[in-house]
């Protein structure tokens, strides 16, 4: 696995978030083997989403076994975990990457380690596709993403599930099965224990691999359509004594945006939903569109009532947003 850990930055401290399973296992062994010469200390972290029973002492485990293999220090969160409205796997991921981000804050890392596999991503993209959730769900999960000052990153993307359980045994590591993986009632259980094998067994083998090379070969564009999206929504952003609009007041000037289409159309509504509170895990392609379609001249004064109870309306030559019910 040495060539798929990332390239870290000198020293500091590198958190691994570890459940106990094969894969985060496969991940901490390598990173203390790869790192053990290195100024970098290995703090390995569990996340506790409370949500099985005996899960606390399922953490206590997990820790010790993280410190018997050689992590330099070892901590555990406890979070709370509501899937109202969102669902209880989003609400998890959610909880998870706050209580890893604040993890990270408290040892001064910057950098945190995820145990995603060539499988998982398979998994994603063929929920994507399912899901149509268009281009960005389809290019699968990003090999690093930045939540505030901390980097996120998956380095086992290019390996499988079958390797990293083969690295535990080789190691004797006691990994541990979540029986979440295999709960029917969890769509992404269903997919990898009932989808993913009838299509391997009918399309032939490697129906995996494909898909996770169709997120790799995606990610690059859909990167690149963000990062130009994010510069033109700062542009189109109106001004107030000087300032961007922001928050619920963020207005942004249709004429800016319209001409360059509606890859652009779309990816700047959502920006500015996001700006004006709309939870993301709510805000669907049926709102972004009919946001999109605001950008555009002559929307005929047409309102969108938006997840997170806002509304968004075309005032004059700009998209505009306030609190549902409020009146203009």
């Amino acid at each position: 696995m040495r060539e798929s850990l990332p390239i870290l930055s000198a020293g500091g401290p590198v958190l691994v978030a570890c459940s106990g399973g094969a894969d985060s296992l496969a991940l901490l062994s390598a990173t203390i083997f790869e790192l053990r010469r290195s100024d970098h200390r290995v703090i390995g972290v569990v996340v506790d989403h409370d949500l099985q029973d005996g899960s606390a002492e399922h953490t206590t485990r997990v820790v010790e076994q993280m410190a018997r293999m050689g992590a330099h220090e070892t901590a555990s969160v406890r979070v709370s975990v509501d899937g109202a409205g969102i669902g209880i796997e989003a609400a998890a991921r959610e909880a998870r990457y706050a209580a890893l981000g604040q993890l990270a804050a408290h040892f001064d890392a910057r950098q945190v380690l995820l145990g995603h596999t060539r499988d998982d991503q398979a998994e994603t993209v063929l929920l994507g596709l399912t899901r149509g959730s268009g281009g960005r769900s389809i290019a699968g999960m990003r090999r690093r993403f930045n939540r505030g000052d901390v980097t996120f990153v998956r380095p086992l993307l290019d390996v499988t599930r079958e390797q990293t359980e083969a690295a535990c045994r080789h190691e004797r590591l006691d990994f541990w099965v979540d029986p979440h993986n295999s709960d029917p009632r969890f769509l992404r259980a269903r997919v990898r224990h009932d989808v993913l094998p009838v299509l391997e067994r009918e399309l032939g083998p490697g129906v995996t691999a494909t898909l996770a090379r169709t997120a790799e070969q995606l990610r690059p564009d859909m990167e690149f359509l963000d990062d130009y999206a994010e510069r033109l929504y700062d542009e189109a952003r109106e001004e107030v004594d000087g300032e961007p609009t922001a928050g619920l007041g963020v207005r942004v000037r249709t004429s800016k945006v319209y001409p360059l289409g509606w890859a652009m159309q779309t990816r700047v509504a959502r920006l500015a939903a996001l700006e004006a509170g709309c939870p993301a895990d709510e805000l669907f392609a049926v709102h972004i569109n009919a946001m999109a379609e605001l950008l555009m001249h002559n929307a005929g004064g047409r309102e969108i009532q938006l997840p997170g109870h806002i509304t968004a309306y075309q005032d004059g030559d700009a998209l505009a947003f306030r609190r549902t019910g409020s009146g203009v």
